[in-house]
């Protein structure tokens, strides 16, 4: 038992750092999950299950909380809201936890965490949920904007902006699959492992792989405990990273000997990828703001065994006029709101903000116009973010062209798989959209500079 208060002790403090600290999500559990490594494989699949799906089902869980309880979620305590939050998701949606034990280990943390008064308050609701599952009431199914946001917990102004761009049908594909438990996908390390050698290494620790459909160096990986311990990772075999960035690095297209610049590079996938592809010739140069990001970009070279790729630390919003025209390929993968990876950043969605992402496609231009000057004619700038939103995807493209008419969008159908072909838009472009696709949400532009 003292297990399982210490192990809800945790998951408390991972989301109280997430909702109420602003820690982001991905982060936040990646350290709690490497500072205790030490408790058993099913100890830390408890923890990432009931933070990330606490998360995930946050307006659902909120709605149903505010039926039951006289005290509404936004006027309660942070450490109050955060046990209940987790402990109806819990009720829930883990049926092999007893509904007591829930609801008793609710309680008893309440009063560790020194609000022994409210311990009968945390009981009542708690007890009157898992009592009365059936009366809970979900908005009214003429309401299709409030039902998909209580049913899939998407910000009710983020479901009526996909509706209007997407229809309501692929809105709520993407729904389920943002809830939608997925594998690992890594990226084969081409330069340094065969596939036979590699597929034997992941055999040799028990990980169950299946070879992606879309690229042949892309797997996904099942059936391992803690994926920076496979010796896999850790002689550099193969790279976390989702099939949509893997597209970044293949529709880049590099030539040997290109010089090549990633302006917001971090960690650092879509660069190695690229000087992968160079085949140990050409430079690429992989940069990031901060010396945090430039070490995380480091450490992944080092362990990749690749030399023909370094990282500088450069701010992406400030023109280097050192590398004007010099560069044969740009990758600008650029920040934004990460609306296209809510399954892996669930928090992101309840950041984000509509006057926010307005304000991100303001940066991204701001950076557009730096890397454009960096491309050589003849050169190529590949433009990608990890969001659905237009104003960040195809509306920043109709913007550079018409800034820039030196550049002009270059086809890309033909550098796809046929099951990705109809998915181009405007000849250079490809949107990817998670439920409709089996990525994650994405989008790449590839430009030619004349």
């Amino acid at each position: 038992m003292a297990t399982q208060v210490n192990v809800r002790e945790i998951i408390l403090e991972t989301l109280l750092l997430i909702t109420r600290d602003g820690e982001y999500s991905h982060i936040a559990l990646k350290n709690v999950l490497d500072k205790y490594q030490y408790l058993e494989k099913r100890e830390r699949a408890f923890i990432t299950r009931v933070v990330e799906g606490t998360l995930e089902r946050q307006i659902e869980i909120d709605y149903i909380i505010n039926q039951f309880s006289k005290v509404k979620v936004n006027k309660q305590k942070p450490v109050i809201r955060t046990i209940l939050r987790s402990s109806v998701y819990q009720l829930k949606y883990m049926d092999h936890v007893p509904d007591s034990a829930v609801c008793n280990e609710a309680v008893k943390l309440a009063g560790k965490k020194g609000f022994v008064n409210l311990k009968g308050f945390v009981n009542g609701v708690l007890r009157n949920i898992s009592r009365n599952p059936d009366m809970v009431s979900y908005p009214d199914p003429s309401n299709e904007i409030a039902c998909l946001s209580v049913r899939y917990s998407l910000p009710m102004w983020m479901v009526e902006k996909w509706i209007s761009v997407y229809g309501k049908e692929t809105v709520e594909k993407m729904g389920k699959a943002f809830l939608e438990e997925r594998p690992v996908t890594v990226r084969r390390n081409t330069a340094v492992v065969s596939k036979e050698e590699f597929e034997k290494e992941l055999e040799k620790d028990g990980v169950v792989y299946r070879r992606h459909p879309v690229l042949p160096y892309a797997y996904e990986l099942t059936n391992y405990d803690y994926l920076a311990g496979l010796l896999a990772f850790q002689k550099g075999y193969f790279y976390i990273q989702d099939i949509s960035s893997m597209l970044v690095g293949e529709l880049a297209d590099p030539k040997k000997g290109d010089r090549v610049i990633d302006v917001c590079a971090a960690p650092g996938g879509k660069a190695l990828h690229v000087a992968e592809k160079l085949r140990g010739t050409g430079s690429v140069e992989a940069r990031d703001l901060s010396l945090y990001k430039v070490g995380l970009i480091t450490e992944n070279i080092e362990r990749s065994g690749l030399t023909n790729i370094h990282a500088v630390q450069k701010d992406a919003t400030v023109c280097d006029a050192d590398v004007k025209d010099a560069a044969d390929l740009v990758i600008a993968d650029l920040p934004c709101s990460g609306l296209g990876v809510l399954a892996k950043k669930t928090d992101l969605k309840y950041k984000a903000t509509e006057q926010s992402t307005k304000e991100l496609a303001g940066l991204q231009r701001e950076i557009l116009k730096n890397a454009a000057s960096y491309v050589r004619p003849g050169g190529t700038l590949i433009y990608s973010t990890c969001t659905i939103n237009p104003a960040e995807n195809i509306e920043n493209v109709h913007w550079f062209l018409k800034e820039f008419p030196e550049f002009v969008l270059d086809p890309i159908a033909d550098r796809l798989c046929s099951t990705l072909q109809n998915s181009v838009e405007e000849a250079g472009c490809l949107q990817l959209l998670p439920g409709i696709h089996k990525s994650d949400g994405f989008f790449i532009a590839r430009f030619g500079k004349k």
